[in-house]
């Protein structure tokens, strides 16, 4: 499957759009903010960038000079109404970038990011059933951590044999939950603004999602922070940078596999 980047702010169409992507395509959502958007390209990678414009008054314009300039090889699609499009028309260089005019429909959307990826759209949806199919049979766990690197690094060491989500914050962990539930989730301890603790408590504070099995991933190796670690009862902990080995093994006791 191809990995599509959807920005925008998280309202009604965002979430349509995402569902709506999200069956034939690698979809992660990210904010309109130029730094947000340059750290999840480089971990994302993705084959299209997707815009919303809906409600994007205060939209950070540089994230378009930014996929002008550094990202000039990733088409990039927008949508927004006719007056919200004509805003942002200025900072688009012509053979990046494509916009659809709302109202439009999914139909529309498939043929412009299929059209946009070189794509066939009956080769899209029989890739989408086959890795459905093969998605059924793995487990979902979910990677929060604020550094890229430790992202890119701990994905491939479980692609092969888990589903992988991605978080860059506690918000965004939480955001990914909402879209599907993940059988575990890897959670950075150390985050600047929602630290590991508070997305734990986040997570705990709704009855749907308390039984999901968060394993810490910490990078202080010291009695006092271990204990404030176990005191809130994980799943499971693991000292950073993990080892691929250790890590699957905790992996395989918490989610009894293997």
């Amino acid at each position: 499957m191809k990995k599509i980047l959807l920005i925008g702010k998280l309202n009604t169409v965002v979430n349509e759009t995402n569902r709506f992507l999200s069956q034939y395509f690698h979809v992660q959502l990210c904010s309109e903010n130029a730094e947000v958007l340059e750290g999840m390209l480089k971990i994302v990678n993705p084959d299209l960038v997707f815009i919303s414009l809906i409600g994007a008054y205060d939209v950070d314009t540089s994230i378009f000079f930014l996929l002008s300039d550094k990202y000039a090889h990733i088409p990039v699609l927008t949508i927004g109404t006719k007056e919200e499009s004509e805003r942002f028309f200025k900072y688009y260089q012509e053979e990046q970038f494509e916009n659809l005019i709302r109202p439009v429909e999914n139909t529309d959307i498939m043929e412009a990011v299929c059209r946009r990826l070189g794509l066939e759209e009956d080769m899209v949806e029989r890739e989408a059933k086959a890795e459905s199919k093969s998605h059924d049979e793995k487990k979902r766990i979910l990677v929060v951590d604020d550094n890229g690197t430790a992202l890119r690094t701990i994905k491939a060491m479980l692609e092969d044999t888990y589903e992988i989500a991605l978080a860059i914050s506690g918000a965004q962990a939480m955001t990914s939950i909402g879209k599907k539930r993940p059988d575990l989730i890897l959670l950075d301890y150390e985050m600047p603004v929602c630290d590991g603790r508070m997305t734990l408590e986040m997570i705990r504070a709704d009855e749907e999602l308390t039984s999901i099995p968060v394993v810490f991933l910490t990078a202080i190796n010291d009695r006092e922070n271990i204990e404030a670690v176990l005191k809130l009862k994980p799943a499971g902990y693991l000292l950073k940078p993990p080892v691929k080995e250790k890590l699957l093994s905790e992996i395989e006791k918490v989610l009894n596999v293997g």
